[in-house]
Protein backbone atom coordinates (compact mmCIF):
# COMPACT_ATOMS: atom_id res chain seq x y z
CA UNK A 1 0.00 0.00 0.00
CA UNK A 2 1.58 3.26 -1.15
CA UNK A 3 0.11 6.69 -0.71
CA UNK A 4 2.23 9.23 -2.56
CA UNK A 5 1.79 12.98 -2.51
CA UNK A 6 -0.28 14.42 -5.33
CA UNK A 7 0.96 17.43 -7.27
CA UNK A 8 -1.98 19.85 -7.39
CA UNK A 9 -1.02 22.99 -9.35
CA UNK A 10 2.53 22.88 -8.03
CA UNK A 11 1.56 22.15 -4.43
CA UNK A 12 2.14 18.70 -3.01
CA UNK A 13 -1.00 17.54 -1.21
CA UNK A 14 -1.40 14.50 0.99
CA UNK A 15 -3.84 12.00 -0.53
CA UNK A 16 -5.85 11.78 2.69
CA UNK A 17 -6.82 15.45 2.32
CA UNK A 18 -8.36 14.74 -1.07
CA UNK A 19 -10.15 11.72 0.37
CA UNK A 20 -11.48 13.86 3.23
CA UNK A 21 -12.93 16.36 0.74
CA UNK A 22 -14.38 13.55 -1.38
CA UNK A 23 -16.02 11.91 1.64
CA UNK A 24 -17.46 15.29 2.64
CA UNK A 25 -19.00 15.72 -0.82
CA UNK A 26 -20.52 12.24 -0.65
CA UNK A 27 -21.86 13.09 2.81
CA UNK A 28 -23.51 16.24 1.44
CA UNK A 29 -25.41 14.15 -1.08
CA UNK A 30 -26.41 11.57 1.53
CA UNK A 31 -27.46 14.31 3.97
CA UNK A 32 -29.63 15.94 1.32
CA UNK A 33 -31.32 12.61 0.61
CA UNK A 34 -32.02 11.98 4.29
CA UNK A 35 -33.40 15.50 4.71
CA UNK A 36 -35.63 15.06 1.70
CA UNK A 37 -37.19 11.87 3.03
CA UNK A 38 -37.08 12.90 6.70
CA UNK A 39 -35.01 9.95 7.85
CA UNK A 40 -32.95 11.84 10.43
CA UNK A 41 -35.96 12.40 12.66
CA UNK A 42 -35.95 8.64 13.41
CA UNK A 43 -32.37 8.76 14.73
CA UNK A 44 -31.66 9.32 18.43
CA UNK A 45 -28.75 11.75 17.94
CA UNK A 46 -28.71 13.15 14.36
CA UNK A 47 -25.32 14.90 14.51
CA UNK A 48 -23.63 11.80 15.92
CA UNK A 49 -25.28 9.71 13.22
CA UNK A 50 -24.07 12.06 10.48
CA UNK A 51 -20.54 11.99 11.90
CA UNK A 52 -20.63 8.18 11.98
CA UNK A 53 -21.77 8.04 8.36
CA UNK A 54 -18.94 10.42 7.44
CA UNK A 55 -16.37 8.22 9.16
CA UNK A 56 -17.75 5.10 7.47
CA UNK A 57 -17.64 6.83 4.09
CA UNK A 58 -14.08 8.07 4.61
CA UNK A 59 -12.88 4.66 5.82
CA UNK A 60 -14.47 2.94 2.85
CA UNK A 61 -12.85 5.36 0.43
CA UNK A 62 -9.41 4.87 2.04
CA UNK A 63 -9.77 1.09 1.89
CA UNK A 64 -10.86 1.23 -1.76
CA UNK A 65 -7.88 3.41 -2.71
CA UNK A 66 -5.51 1.12 -0.79
CA UNK A 67 -6.95 -1.94 -2.53
CA UNK A 68 -6.83 -0.24 -5.94
CA UNK A 69 -3.15 0.71 -5.52
CA UNK A 70 -2.14 -2.56 -3.92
Amino acid sequence: MRFNEINLLGVYVAPISLLIIGAWLVLLVLRRLTDRFGLLRHVWHPSLFVFSVYMITLSTMVLCVAWWNG
